[in-house]
């Protein structure tokens, strides 16, 4: 498993390193069987009790199951493959392909000169590439975390639709930001599809400074032209932040796989394909801001999102199927889950 006796350098014989042992072991044993079980488990067992068993397995050690976490990556890498398909890039879609969207099934875009230009050549990431990364999600268990500095420490930080991290937030969520990703519908909602002023929508971006912008510009045929009017949009401005797009084949292979774990869903959430684009390109990521109950484990209600209390759609994800799988493989020690006050560092 991936934990150590946090008191390791007592007498193995001691009563307290066999308290830990006893307690890391039952914790995951009991959390796996939570996990396995889903929602029908949650039926007959009361919510404060998951919490329990999760706050039981945060007093040991976590550390990094190396031969698990190739395996898991093994996984991915033949359903996914994120270092060659994340992006749409122009090797992996030539100049006149008839690039199918991934939810308008029906509905072809032609990648033509233009569009192909936007295209890096290749992906930016390889396999791996970074030591340590951190997926921010907007979770409200994140406020009063304390977890600013140690998500700045990361190599390399996910962060998930344009999301505050303003003075009033940096604390807890920090400011570091390698690729943020942008929901289509932002833009629609907050800056008019940027067929008005597109100076405040350039503003917010700066907030990340060199930051990547990621869209999900081949999803549905509502997507596209608003997601590249952002290139355009920036290219005016004369930015240097790069604008990627998610293969539309990146993300379906990405549905079915954890369709195959569980999440049955109209679609997984930004922050799934983040974290499982990161288990690929990081070497060990940590995940910050993820939390699918209204309560926190200590029982404290806290908000839908650390900066509002906005509830998504109902039924659109399946949230505390992602959250079980995120603390299945933080138990086998694949990924870290932070949902408790940091000290770092």
């Amino acid at each position: 498993m991936g934990y150590t006796d946090p008191s390791s350098s007592r007498d193995l014989l001691g009563n307290r390193t066999l308290f830990f042992i006893f307690i890391c072991a039952f914790a995951v044993v009991t959390l796996l069987q939570q996990i396995l079980y889903g929602r029908n488990y949650l039926k007959r067992v009361k919510q404060t009790e998951l919490f329990e068993r999760w706050k039981n397995l945060q007093m040991c050690k976590w550390e990094m199951n190396v031969t698990e976490a190739n395996l898991f990556k093994s996984t991915l890498s033949r359903c996914c493959n994120a270092p060659a398909f994340l992006f749409t890039t122009q090797k992996n879609t030539p100049l006149g392909t008839k690039l199918k969207y991934e939810v308008d099934t029906s509905g072809i875009f032609h990648i033509n000169q233009e569009i192909f230009k936007m295209f890096p050549k290749d992906m930016p990431y390889h396999r791996s590439q970074f030591k340590k990364c951190a997926v921010v999600g907007n979770g409200g268990i994140l406020k009063n975390s304390r977890c600013g500095r140690e998500i700045d420490s990361a190599d390399f930080v996910f962060r998930c639709n344009l999301p505050p991290i303003s003075e009033k937030y940096f604390t807890d969520v920090g400011v570091k930001t390698d690729v943020v990703t942008v929901n289509p519908s932002i833009i629609t909602e907050r800056f008019h599809k940027l067929e008005k002023w597109r100076k405040p929508f350039y503003d917010v971006l700066q907030v990340y400074e060199n930051a990547s912008v990621l869209l999900p510009a081949f999803y549905n045929t509502r997507n596209t032209d608003v997601s590249i009017r952002v290139k355009y949009v920036l290219d005016d401005f004369e930015s240097q932040q790069a604008v990627y797009y998610f293969h539309p084949q990146y993300l379906i292979n990405v549905s079915r796989y954890w369709l195959g774990q569980g999440v049955r869903a109209k679609r997984v959430s930004t922050g799934l394909i983040l974290v499982t684009a990161a288990l690929e390109l990081c070497e060990e990521v940590h995940l910050f801001g993820f939390w699918a109950f209204p309560m926190n484990p200590s029982g404290i209600f806290i908000t839908h999102h650390y900066y509002d209390n906005v509830k998504p759609r109902p039924g659109f994800h399946a949230m505390p199927s992602e959250i079980f799988n995120f603390l299945h493989m933080h138990s086998k020690g694949i990924l870290r889950v932070h949902t408790g006050t940091c000290s770092c560092c």
